[in-house]
């Protein structure tokens, strides 16, 4: 479930990050790396759960090498608009590759840029 804290952003802003940040995650699980490539900025950058810091070159190809966890899903989703800037926080819950069940944390910054919302940057922790 998706809530919202203090938007200053409008009702239709609120809507259409809530449908970005669904499909952020359904492109990670999907290797969706066209997904991807229409909605990172240029100058997007990734902090992988392991501390690494990839540009987004380096991200869209590991979008394509695909994630080795399955059953990816969000919840806990917090949105908050600031003028023309959105953050998100959200935990995910995943399956591992041995079959366990593992969880962590995310934040991804948004951007509107010219009337559209861009991911500028994304921040992962895994449990």
């Amino acid at each position: 479930m998706a809530t919202a804290a203090a938007p200053l952003g409008t009702a239709a802003d609120l809507d259409v990050l809530r449908d970005l940040n669904h499909n952020y995650v359904r492109s990670v699980q999907e290797a969706d790396v066209a997904w991807f490539d229409a909605n990172l900025s240029d100058d997007f950058l990734n902090t992988n759960p392991d501390g690494t810091l990839v540009d987004r070159a380096a991200f869209l190809a590991q979008i394509g090498r695909k994630s080795p966890v399955t059953n990816l899903k969000e919840d806990d989703v917090r949105i908050v608009i600031r003028g023309d800037f959105a953050f998100i926080h959200a935990r995910t819950s995943f399956t591992k590759p041995d079959g366990s069940q593992g969880a962590g944390r995310y934040t991804d910054i948004w951007w509107k840029r010219g009337g559209r919302w861009l991911c500028v940057t994304a921040h992962v922790t895994r449990a």
